[in-house]
């Protein structure tokens, strides 16, 4: 199984700005079918450093990984992170 974290540290802090963006990404869900799992967790301890969401993605193979990111649904949610977004982080690994 593949495991996608992605990290998000949007310009606009607001509590507002933060349940939008996690509402676009989590509109996601049923709309790719190689998307096993999909969950989005707003941070509670903010401060300088920290990022304001934190999005799980999970899939069963790298290539069902691709097909997800080429998906029409999440190109239009990425063009909205996109214009929300001041900076990311990511990781991505393989659970056997």
């Amino acid at each position: 199984m593949i495991v996608n974290n992605l990290l998000l540290k949007l310009k606009d802090h607001s509590e507002e700005n933060v349940q939008k963006t996690k509402e676009v990404l989590l509109g996601m869900k049923s709309k790719i079918e190689v998307l096993l799992e999909i969950q989005a967790e707003t941070n509670i301890r903010p401060g300088a450093s920290a990022y304001d969401i934190i999005f799980f993605t999970k899939f069963v193979s790298l290539a069902d990984m691709e097909a997800y990111l080429s998906h029409p649904a999440h190109l239009q949610v990425a063009k909205y992170i996109g214009s929300v977004l001041d900076t990311q982080a990511s990781i991505c690994y393989e659970i056997k």
